[in-house]
């Protein structure tokens, strides 16, 4: 037995152009921008980065299936950052972070006396 289904072949909506007519064009915009936002990133830190984009749709409301689907779109970037600049530290007999090394004898350090008047040789 075969059946034949009579609904005719329907083509998706193209994606391109539903972002590009969503909200007259505004959403469109802000994707553009922050995916400018992002590759500049990218390129800035030589990390990867993304943008993430969220179709949230509805159902009609109270079920009437007639009534339209409110649709919404949400984007989140995730843009790489620089690398923090570390500093050395050592740890002191009680584990406390000091910049010289508590281990190493201090020397004492004078400044030398400084004069203007230069000898002839």
């Amino acid at each position: 037995m075969t059946t034949t289904d009579n609904k005719p072949d329907t083509e998706p909506a193209d994606i391109a152009a539903f972002l590009a007519g969503h909200l007259n064009g505004r959403t469109a915009e802000e994707l553009s921008g922050e995916l400018h936002q992002l590759l500049d990133a990218v390129r800035a830190h030589g990390k990867k980065g993304q943008l993430v984009i969220t179709f949230i749709v509805d159902p009609p409301a109270n079920g009437v299936e007639s009534a339209p689907l409110p649709i919404g779109i949400e984007s989140a970037v995730k843009a790489p950052k620089p690398t923090p600049v570390k500093s050395l530290y050592f740890l002191d007999d009680e584990g406390n972070p000091v910049r010289e090394d508590p281990r190493q004898l201090a020397m004492d350090f004078r400044t030398a006396p400084t004069t203007t008047e230069f000898k002839d040789i």
